[in-house]
């Protein structure tokens, strides 16, 4: 059982005041020291309820964010074990799904932060996660497929390849849009998908190809 913060559970209490429900996801993003994601000059700003730069042009995404993707997850109502993430980035999010989910999958594509990311998991005793570095378009097929899926950058339009490894009854949550983004909530029925959109967001775009 991971112990929570005082700031962690200020923070955890203002998503509840902005309408974050789930318990479990509140009490993961309390449990999580956001400082630890954070480059060394902005860790006075970590539970402050903004996203902010992590360098290589990414950035950690605003509390809110993370807390109402995880929730949309969690609420399927396949019981999501297995959930594949695209864009680990600095890991914050990815420590929110492991405290959540029993296997966490993520795809990024810049090297470095990977790297970051990796070490960070392993400081804080999360087993859970399997990373692999490459193009967040293409998902993980080998891995799949997944209970969810959940997308940390904006793409131009819903990849088919990451709705292709939903499972029966599982969700894609994902920011879609370039100047003007919306997040979808993407579920597979069957042979066939229902999609809404929850809420406008802003998110750095999810770049295909090159891995870096």
């Amino acid at each position: 059982m991971r112990v929570s913060s005082r700031k962690g559970e200020s923070l955890a209490h203002l998503l509840k005041q902005e309408g974050i429900h789930n318990a479990s996801v509140l009490n993961a993003v309390a449990c999580t020291p956001r400082e630890l994601f954070l480059p060394d000059a902005l860790r006075h700003k970590a539970y402050q309820n903004t996203a902010l730069p992590i360098g290589q042009g990414q950035t950690i995404s605003q509390p809110y964010i993370v807390a109402k993707m995880t929730e949309l997850l969690l609420a399927s109502s396949n019981t999501p074990k297995a959930v594949l993430e695209i864009g680990t980035g600095s890991g914050y999010q990815t420590a929110i799904l492991a405290q959540l989910f029993n296997k966490v999958f993520s795809v990024e594509r810049i090297k470095s932060l990977q790297f970051q990311a990796k070490r960070r998991m392993n400081q804080l005793d999360l087993h859970n996660v399997s990373m692999k570095h490459g193009d967040g378009w293409q998902g993980w097929a080998s891995k799949g497929p997944f209970d969810a899926i959940i997308v940390t950058a904006a793409a131009s339009q819903v990849p088919s390849k990451l709705v292709e490894q939903l499972n029966d009854g599982g969700r894609l949550i994902i920011p879609v849009g370039e100047q003007s983004q919306q997040l979808h909530c993407i579920t597979r029925e069957g042979e066939g998908f229902s999609e809404k959109i929850i809420e406008a967001v802003r998110f750095v775009p999810l770049v295909a190809g090159d891995i870096i």
